[in-house]
């Protein structure tokens, strides 16, 4: 029998070496080399070998059907809108996220949703009667879902031969093991091992895996970086635990785009879908208040209306603070330079709080013309028109750049029943397509003299 290797991987990049090193000069991350012992059967690439003679010989492009793949309806409207329209037989999904976030609630709710749809549900952390605790929380009709705790994957996988259910979810990838590697249970061999042989019995019974993964500190899916290109499907659950609401974005989809977003609201029986989100986030009672502006944003290909709080008060200590939750803090910096530089506002002994309603993380520039109209309404202790929306992005001569997706923020405003919206100048509108009143706006300034003059 040859002796096992050894090798050391970047738990980050996946680089490898042939001893251990402090720093990892791919990616440049200290101390993510982890020891990693190779045998014979580990060192073989299990997806090559389970092609078939047939499927691996070349075929002409002309040959080839171009039709689409069928997908199986999950009957969660906010999981299928992030799929793609539902999820592909023979498809390997992983959906991560921060512990405690809802990754096994959300698992498990799907899968009581199917109805009569035979599914099944293998736990490496708990024991099925906790599974069961938590299934008379949540609201779904569970006839015909089966339910297992293993953390051999042989086991599991014969499990699933023998049911073959129509979907079925591992919970988590990092709890389960092989016999054929000898490794230790969530050791970067046995992730990434794991994942080929789900990956090779999932496209040849044509079942459909979830598999569920942790996160590092640093927030990014743990073990090998491979895992991430073995799937087929990249899902990220995100959001606030002090918040009730939930963000399901797709870092990666072969089967669809990857700028649709879920939104979902955590309540004690599960999570609720939140088809119109823009009505949640405002709040009814910002009528008089300052500080509080309107921004249209687009999260994916999704328009929101957010709330943008700001609250500007005098420096307490010798150094002004600048805090912001929701939104990027060197942007906020950026910003409120604009607003010393071009507008003449100073702000250098005051602290700047900002913080966007409802726990929402917007990455959207268009925001920008929000975040500062509500810095100058906290500032001036004057409080903006409640009928009126922003939309733009600031650049750093004071002007207010055009953005994406304009008509979508303009029919969700005039949705929810905004009078009128400030957009950037030179977007092509056609005003008369819309019953809600559209201003254009060159600059901050321009903007500005608007606002307060209403």
């Amino acid at each position: 029998m040859p002796k096992p290797t050894i090798q050391y991987v970047c738990s980050s990049c996946g680089a490898k070496a042939p001893q251990m090193l402090g720093r990892c000069p791919v990616c440049g991350e200290w101390g993510t080399y982890e020891e990693e012992i190779l045998t014979p059967s580990s060192q073989r690439s299990s997806v090559a070998s389970s092609v078939s003679a047939k499927g691996s010989l070349p075929r002409r492009l002309q040959e080839i059907e171009a039709t689409e793949e069928m997908r199986i309806d999950m009957r969660n409207g906010e999981f299928n809108r992030v799929l793609g329209g539902g999820l592909v037989p023979g498809s390997l999904v992983l959906l991560g996220g921060e512990p405690g976030i809802g990754k096994s609630t959300l698992a498990l709710q799907v899968l009581m949703q199917q109805g009569e749809r035979k599914t099944f549900y293998a736990s490496g952390e708990e024991s099925v009667r906790q599974i069961k605790l938590r299934a008379e929380r949540l609201a779904g009709n569970a006839s015909n879902l089966f339910l297992s705790s293993d953390t051999s994957l042989e086991r599991i996988l014969e499990e699933v031969r023998g049911l073959a259910p129509e979907v079925v979810v591992i919970d988590s990838i990092q709890t389960i093991g092989t016999e054929a590697v000898e490794a230790s249970i969530g050791s970067l061999t046995q992730v990434r091992e794991c994942a080929t042989r789900i990956l090779e019995f999932a496209k040849s019974t044509n079942i459909p895996f979830v598999i569920i993964g942790h996160i590092n500190k640093e927030g990014s899916l743990a073990g090998p970086k491979v895992l991430e290109h073995i799937v087929d499907t990249v899902l990220q659950f995100e959001g606030d635990q002090q918040y009730l609401y939930r963000i399901l974005r797709a870092q990666k989809n072969r089967f669809g785009s990857t700028s649709e977003i879920g939104i979902y609201e955590m309540r004690q029986d599960g999570l609720r879908e939140v088809s119109n989100p823009s009505e949640l986030l405002l709040s009814t009672a910002r009528e008089g208040l300052s500080g509080v502006a309107i921004a249209a944003a687009v999260e994916g290909v999704r328009p929101l209306l957010i709330e943008v709080q700001a609250l500007v008060s005098s420096a307490a200590y010798g150094t002004p603070q600048r805090s912001s939750t929701g939104f990027d803090g060197r942007r906020l910096n950026m910003l409120l330079a604009v607003l010393e530089k071009r507008v003449g506002f100073k702000l250098l002994q005051k602290d700047v709080f900002l913080n966007i309603a409802g726990g929402i993380r917007v990455q959207d520039p268009a925001i920008d013309l929000a975040v500062l109209a509500a810095v100058l309404s906290s500032n001036m202790d004057i409080a903006l028109d409640s009928g009126t929306c922003l939309c733009g992005e600031v650049g750093l001569a004071g002007e207010i750049r055009t953005v994406s997706r304009i008509e979508q923020r303009i029919r969700e405003a005039q949705k929810l029943g905004f009078r009128r919206i400030l957009v950037p100048a030179g977007q092509r509108i056609d005003s008369k397509h819309f019953q809600i009143e559209v201003v254009e706006v060159k600059k901050v300034t321009d903007a500005f003299r608007l606002l307060i003059k209403s």
